[in-house]
């Protein structure tokens, strides 16, 4: 079975081809903190500020998952609002730019993982 994703706040289906258009289109609404679930129980974060984007991709409930990474980047980015309306900020090596992170959640939903040359931390 090929594994589907869906929009956790809709569940609204999505392709790797309709992300991008997707994610923008909430970034519009003033949704920074996205996420997707998969048909094998997965779950796929995407908070950004509009410049950056943490992306997170968890196994199941309770697994502290993996995220992009940007070694070597220096600072730090604040304004990934949470929808709890938490502000968070974090070390830009820990998030990617905005256009990375579409590259990335788009080969996640074509391919089950990220892309072979992204930088990849694993949190377990």
């Amino acid at each position: 079975m090929d594994e589907s994703w869906t929009f956790a706040d809709d569940g609204e289906r999505s392709s790797a081809d309709a992300v991008r258009a997707r994610l923008l289109a909430r970034i519009d609404q003033g949704r920074l903190e996205i996420w997707l679930r998969s048909s094998a129980g997965r779950s796929l974060a995407f908070v950004t500020n509009t410049e950056r984007a943490m992306v997170m991709l968890l196994a199941g409930d309770g697994d502290p998952g993996e995220h992009a990474a940007d070694p070597g980047a220096d600072g730090w980015s604040d304004g990934f609002l949470l929808a709890n309306g938490q502000d968070d900020e974090y070390p830009d090596e820990d998030t990617v730019p905005l256009t990375a992170a579409f590259r990335i959640v788009a080969h996640i939903l074509a391919e089950g993982s990220p892309p072979p040359d992204a930088p990849w931390s694993v949190d377990r």
